[in-house]
C-alpha cells in the first residue's frame, strides 16, 4: 500500500502542479477577454455570445422547419400507401415525434424570449 501511494504521489505531484500552473495562467489572459471594449461599442464576450447563439438558434429554427415538412411528409406519404398496419402504426409515431420536436425547438425562442428580461443584468426581478 504504500509502495502504491508513493508512485502516486510521483506521478500525480507534477500532474497537479502543470494543471494548476495552466488553470492560472488561463484565468490571468481570460482577464481581458471578459472587460468591455470601447472600440467596439461596449461589446463583451457576453453579449457577443448572446448574438452568436441568436444566430445560430435562427439557422436551426430553419433548417428544422424544412427537415420536419420533408420528413413529415415522407411519413404521410407511407402511412396513406402502405398495406402494412405495422409501417402505418410507426409512420404515425414518427409523424407525432416530429411535430412534437418541431413545437419544442420553436417554443425554445419565446422561452428565451420571455425570460431574458427578467434576468437581465444578472439580477432576477419579478
Amino acid at each position: 500500500m504504500q509502495k502504491l501511494y508513493s508512485l502516486c504521489k510521483k506521478r500525480l505531484q507534477p500532474l497537479f502542479c502543470a494543471t494548476a500552473g495552466i488553470l492560472y495562467m488561463t484565468m490571468l489572459t481570460a482577464q481581458p477577454v471578459f472587460a468591455e471594449d470601447v472600440a467596439t461599442g461596449g461589446e463583451n464576450i457576453w453579449s457577443r455570445f448572446s448574438t452568436i447563439m441568436q444566430d445560430v438558434y435562427g439557422e436551426l429554427v430553419a433548417i428544422s422547419t424544412i427537415v420536419a415538412v420533408t420528413v413529415a411528409s415522407i411519413a404521410l406519404i407511407i402511412r396513406m400507401v402502405s398495406r402494412n398496419q405495422r409501417a402505418v402504426d410507426e409512420a404515425t409515431g414518427w409523424l407525432k415525434r416530429i411535430v412534437i420536436t418541431w413545437i419544442v425547438l420553436n417554443s425554445l425562442g419565446f422561452i428565451v424570449a420571455y425570460l431574458q428580461p427578467l434576468i437581465s443584468g444578472g439580477q432576477y426581478t419579478p
